[in-house]
């Protein structure tokens, strides 16, 4: 389904209202206003450089794009401007049928393994949580607050990334440490981009008119973060991300897998500090330790001018996606489709062709042809015929999070 941008339900026939979502970052607010019946948003933006000067909110309504500057000292500053924007671009925002927030969270730990209504306790959770995930969770707590201050009569729901993996077997996200210590510190694999991976696998069986719990998936969410994940019969049985979104594929700004000595190493000769050596694996390694550039634009275009260094990198990348696939055929005993998602999966051709080229083995017949076209639909870029389809669908979590808050609510 298209994300094309319409007018609010008051203005249309029929509807059950809108939901404002919500995914508050370190330093930016994202924001759309989501119709969860047909899909398409209303209105959708970005505020960056929240906390700092020289602000911007990115705005789009009908079509039209506007940029606005202005400083936002805060989240709540942020919500207030985007408020203003919206009345001053035609849509004030008590205008929009907003019947619910729903807010993305990344980590919801051990206890919450669906969306839930907002409350102080859940609050104070995912405050508390922050420590398994301190880029994230602290930052959507500053986005829930304010929403509940600016928004007081709207119902506010968290929808956690995490969600989706609660239903991993204990043999895939135990890990093989001293089991009294992981019970007392919560660590065990949690998984991320739960929505993302959550609403491919079910539009992957949509699109193939196929029931989601008659065949085994792999999905491959490839962003400036990527995971990939596991689905049997429209459940998650294994992903690639840990008790941190650190693990796994080969990222934007992340390594992902390496040994944990390495850690140690960095520590005892390097001299690097825990906060250091966080920042280095988080902020400063993937694409961009590899190359000094974390954007794949770049990265493709220095491949294309033959620069080794950009080369190696995208091998690297390649050979770690391949790995996963090979193993979660493996763990599935058996796959059915292969998806790629987001950014990187659902925009590089150039990706997607060298993994499919080197999974003959597992019979992916690769069409070239497909794969190449300009299409941003879901379609298919296996050959007819291949035992293996291999699929590249547009993810939608804005209105992943926004069916779940209207499911939340109406429960």
């Amino acid at each position: 389904m298209n994300d094309v941008a319409q007018a609010p339900s008051s203005e249309r026939d029929g509807g059950a209202g809108n939901v404002l979502v919500i995914n508050a970052g370190s330093s930016s607010l994202k924001y759309q206003i989501v119709d969860p019946v047909t899909g398409e948003f209303v209105v959708k933006g970005l505020a960056e450089r929240v906390g700092d000067s020289g602000g911007t909110i990115t705005h789009e309504y009908r079509g039209e794009k506007t940029t606005h500057d202005v400083d936002m000292a805060d989240h709540g500053v942020a919500l207030e401007e985007m408020t203003k924007v919206m009345a001053e671009t035609g849509l004030p925002i008590e205008d929009a049928d907003v019947v619910v927030v729903g807010h993305r969270v990344v980590h919801g730990g051990r206890n919450f393994t669906g969306p839930e209504m907002i409350t102080d306790y859940v609050l104070d959770e995912i405050k508390r949580l922050g420590t398994l995930a301190p880029l994230h969770n602290p930052a959507h707590a500053l986005g829930i607050e304010a929403a509940r201050r600016i928004f007081p009569d709207l119902p506010q729901v968290a929808v956690f990334d995490t969600g989706f993996f609660s239903t991993l077997p204990a043999s895939a996200y135990t890990y093989a440490i001293d089991a009294k210590l992981a019970k007392e510190h919560a660590i065990r694999r949690y998984g991320f981009h739960g929505t993302s991976h959550e609403y491919v696998s079910a539009r992957v069986a949509q699109f193939l008119e196929r029931p989601v719990e008659g065949f085994k998936q792999i999905i491959c969410h490839l962003g400036n973060g990527a995971s990939i994940s596991a689905i049997d019969g429209g459940r998650a049985v294994d992903t690639s991300m840990g008790m941190t979104p650190l693990e796994g594929l080969v990222m934007g700004t992340r390594g992902g897998d390496m040994d944990p000595a390495v850690v140690l190493h960095l520590n005892r000769v390097a001299g690097l500090g825990v906060d250091e050596i966080d920042t280095l694996l988080n902020k400063k390694s993937g694409i961009l330790g590899l190359t000094g550039s974390g954007d794949f634009r770049d990265l493709m275009r220095r491949v294309d001018d033959g620069d080794e260094t950009a080369q190696l990198a995208f091998d690297v990348y390649v050979h770690r996606l391949v790995k996963y696939i090979g193993a979660y055929a493996a763990a599935l005993e058996g796959v059915d489709v292969i998806t790629f998602t987001a950014g990187v999966g659902e925009n590089n051709a150039a990706i997607r062709e060298a993994v499919c080229r080197r999974l003959g083995w597992l019979g992916v017949t690769f069409d070239a042809v497909a794969n190449s076209a300009d299409d941003h639909d879901a379609r298919i870029i296996s050959a007819a015929g291949s035992p293996v389809t291999v699929c590249v669908v547009p993810t939608n979590e804005e209105l992943a999070i926004a069916r779940h808050a209207v499911a939340a609510i109406d429960a």
